[in-house]
């Protein structure tokens, strides 16, 4: 009867909740014939830091294996990570939403490259895809993207990567304006492939040509040049004075041929990471 009890309690915690069909009906019985105070203190007596509140086991999150993936967004400008006019902020959502949990996607301003590597470190500290060097292994994808300013801080930022031995699969530059200092049209030997898209015209328009430093190792997919007549209809919601001070460098921000083409980009390498089941794949739209 006594080893009865002192199972009962070790297994049921607080007056048998969780219990066994058997073991609720020997603590009411013992609830009965003995109070429910002599019970209680029996079970603090007896198991002393094993009674407690029985809790719903909860799964330990330091276990889980990390996002297999991790996709960098850059914003232009001054713009706001959050500012969904922007299509940069536009396609990091979607990618999220596609992808879910199996992806890390996070959007960071140009000025915050030291925030983004840190991030970039961390994850792969986390991750199981890690070589001997402490680098992500081969089939691990890093793909940065960025317009104007953010897309020369994704050329900045997969230099720093690489002197830390970290691989990039893929850098996506949409007309990369540089800040002093910055080197936007070379693109570091880390990276296995790269593109840029850009447009000639206004007081504002990106690097008509990126080059690899190592042609062996890095494939420049191509410089693609975009003419605009007219501001694409998607446009408009963007402020004036963009629209008429920088007509093309905002219009390649919002065209939605050039953001389909860089989702395309970033998804195809993503094909090993199974798309979330609720996702729905669709253009970047304003």
């Amino acid at each position: 009867m006594w080893e009865n009890v002192k199972r009962v309690f070790r297994g049921c915690g607080w007056l048998g909740a969780g219990c066994r069909l058997e073991d609720r009906r020997l603590v009411r019985l013992l609830s009965r014939t003995f109070g429910i105070v002599p019970v209680l203190a029996c079970c603090v007596v007896v198991l002393s830091p094993n009674c407690s509140v029985a809790q719903p086991e909860v799964p330990d999150s330091t276990n889980r294996p990390a996002a297999p993936a991790v996709v960098i967004g850059f914003v232009g400008g001054f713009v706001h990570t959050d500012d969904l006019r922007h299509s940069e902020v536009q396609l990091a959502r979607q990618i999220r939403r596609s992808f879910s949990d199996r992806v890390q996607v996070r959007v960071f301003e140009n000025r915050e490259q030291r925030q983004a590597r840190s991030f970039v470190l961390d994850w792969l500290s986390g991750t199981e895809h890690k070589t001997r060097r402490g680098g992500a292994s081969p089939g691990t994808p890093i793909i940065l993207f960025g317009h104007s300013w953010g897309a020369s801080a994704a050329v900045s930022l997969a230099r720093e990567l690489q002197q830390r031995g970290v691989p990039v699969s893929l850098v996506i530059q949409v007309d990369s304006i540089s800040k002093a200092g910055e080197d936007n049209s070379v693109i570091p030997d880390n990276v296995a492939e790269a593109v840029n898209f850009y447009q000639p015209d206004g007081m504002l328009h990106g690097r008509s040509k990126i080059t690899a430093a190592d042609p062996s190792r890095t494939k420049i997919l191509g410089n693609f040049r975009f003419k605009y007549e007219k501001e694409p209809t998607e446009c408009r919601s963007y402020p004036w004075y963009d629209r008429l001070l920088f007509k093309g460098h905002t219009a390649i921000e919002c065209d939605p041929t050039v953001w389909s083409q860089v989702e395309n980009l970033i998804k195809v390498r993503l094909t090993d990471v199974s798309p979330s089941p609720q996702s729905v794949i669709a253009t970047v739209a304003p």
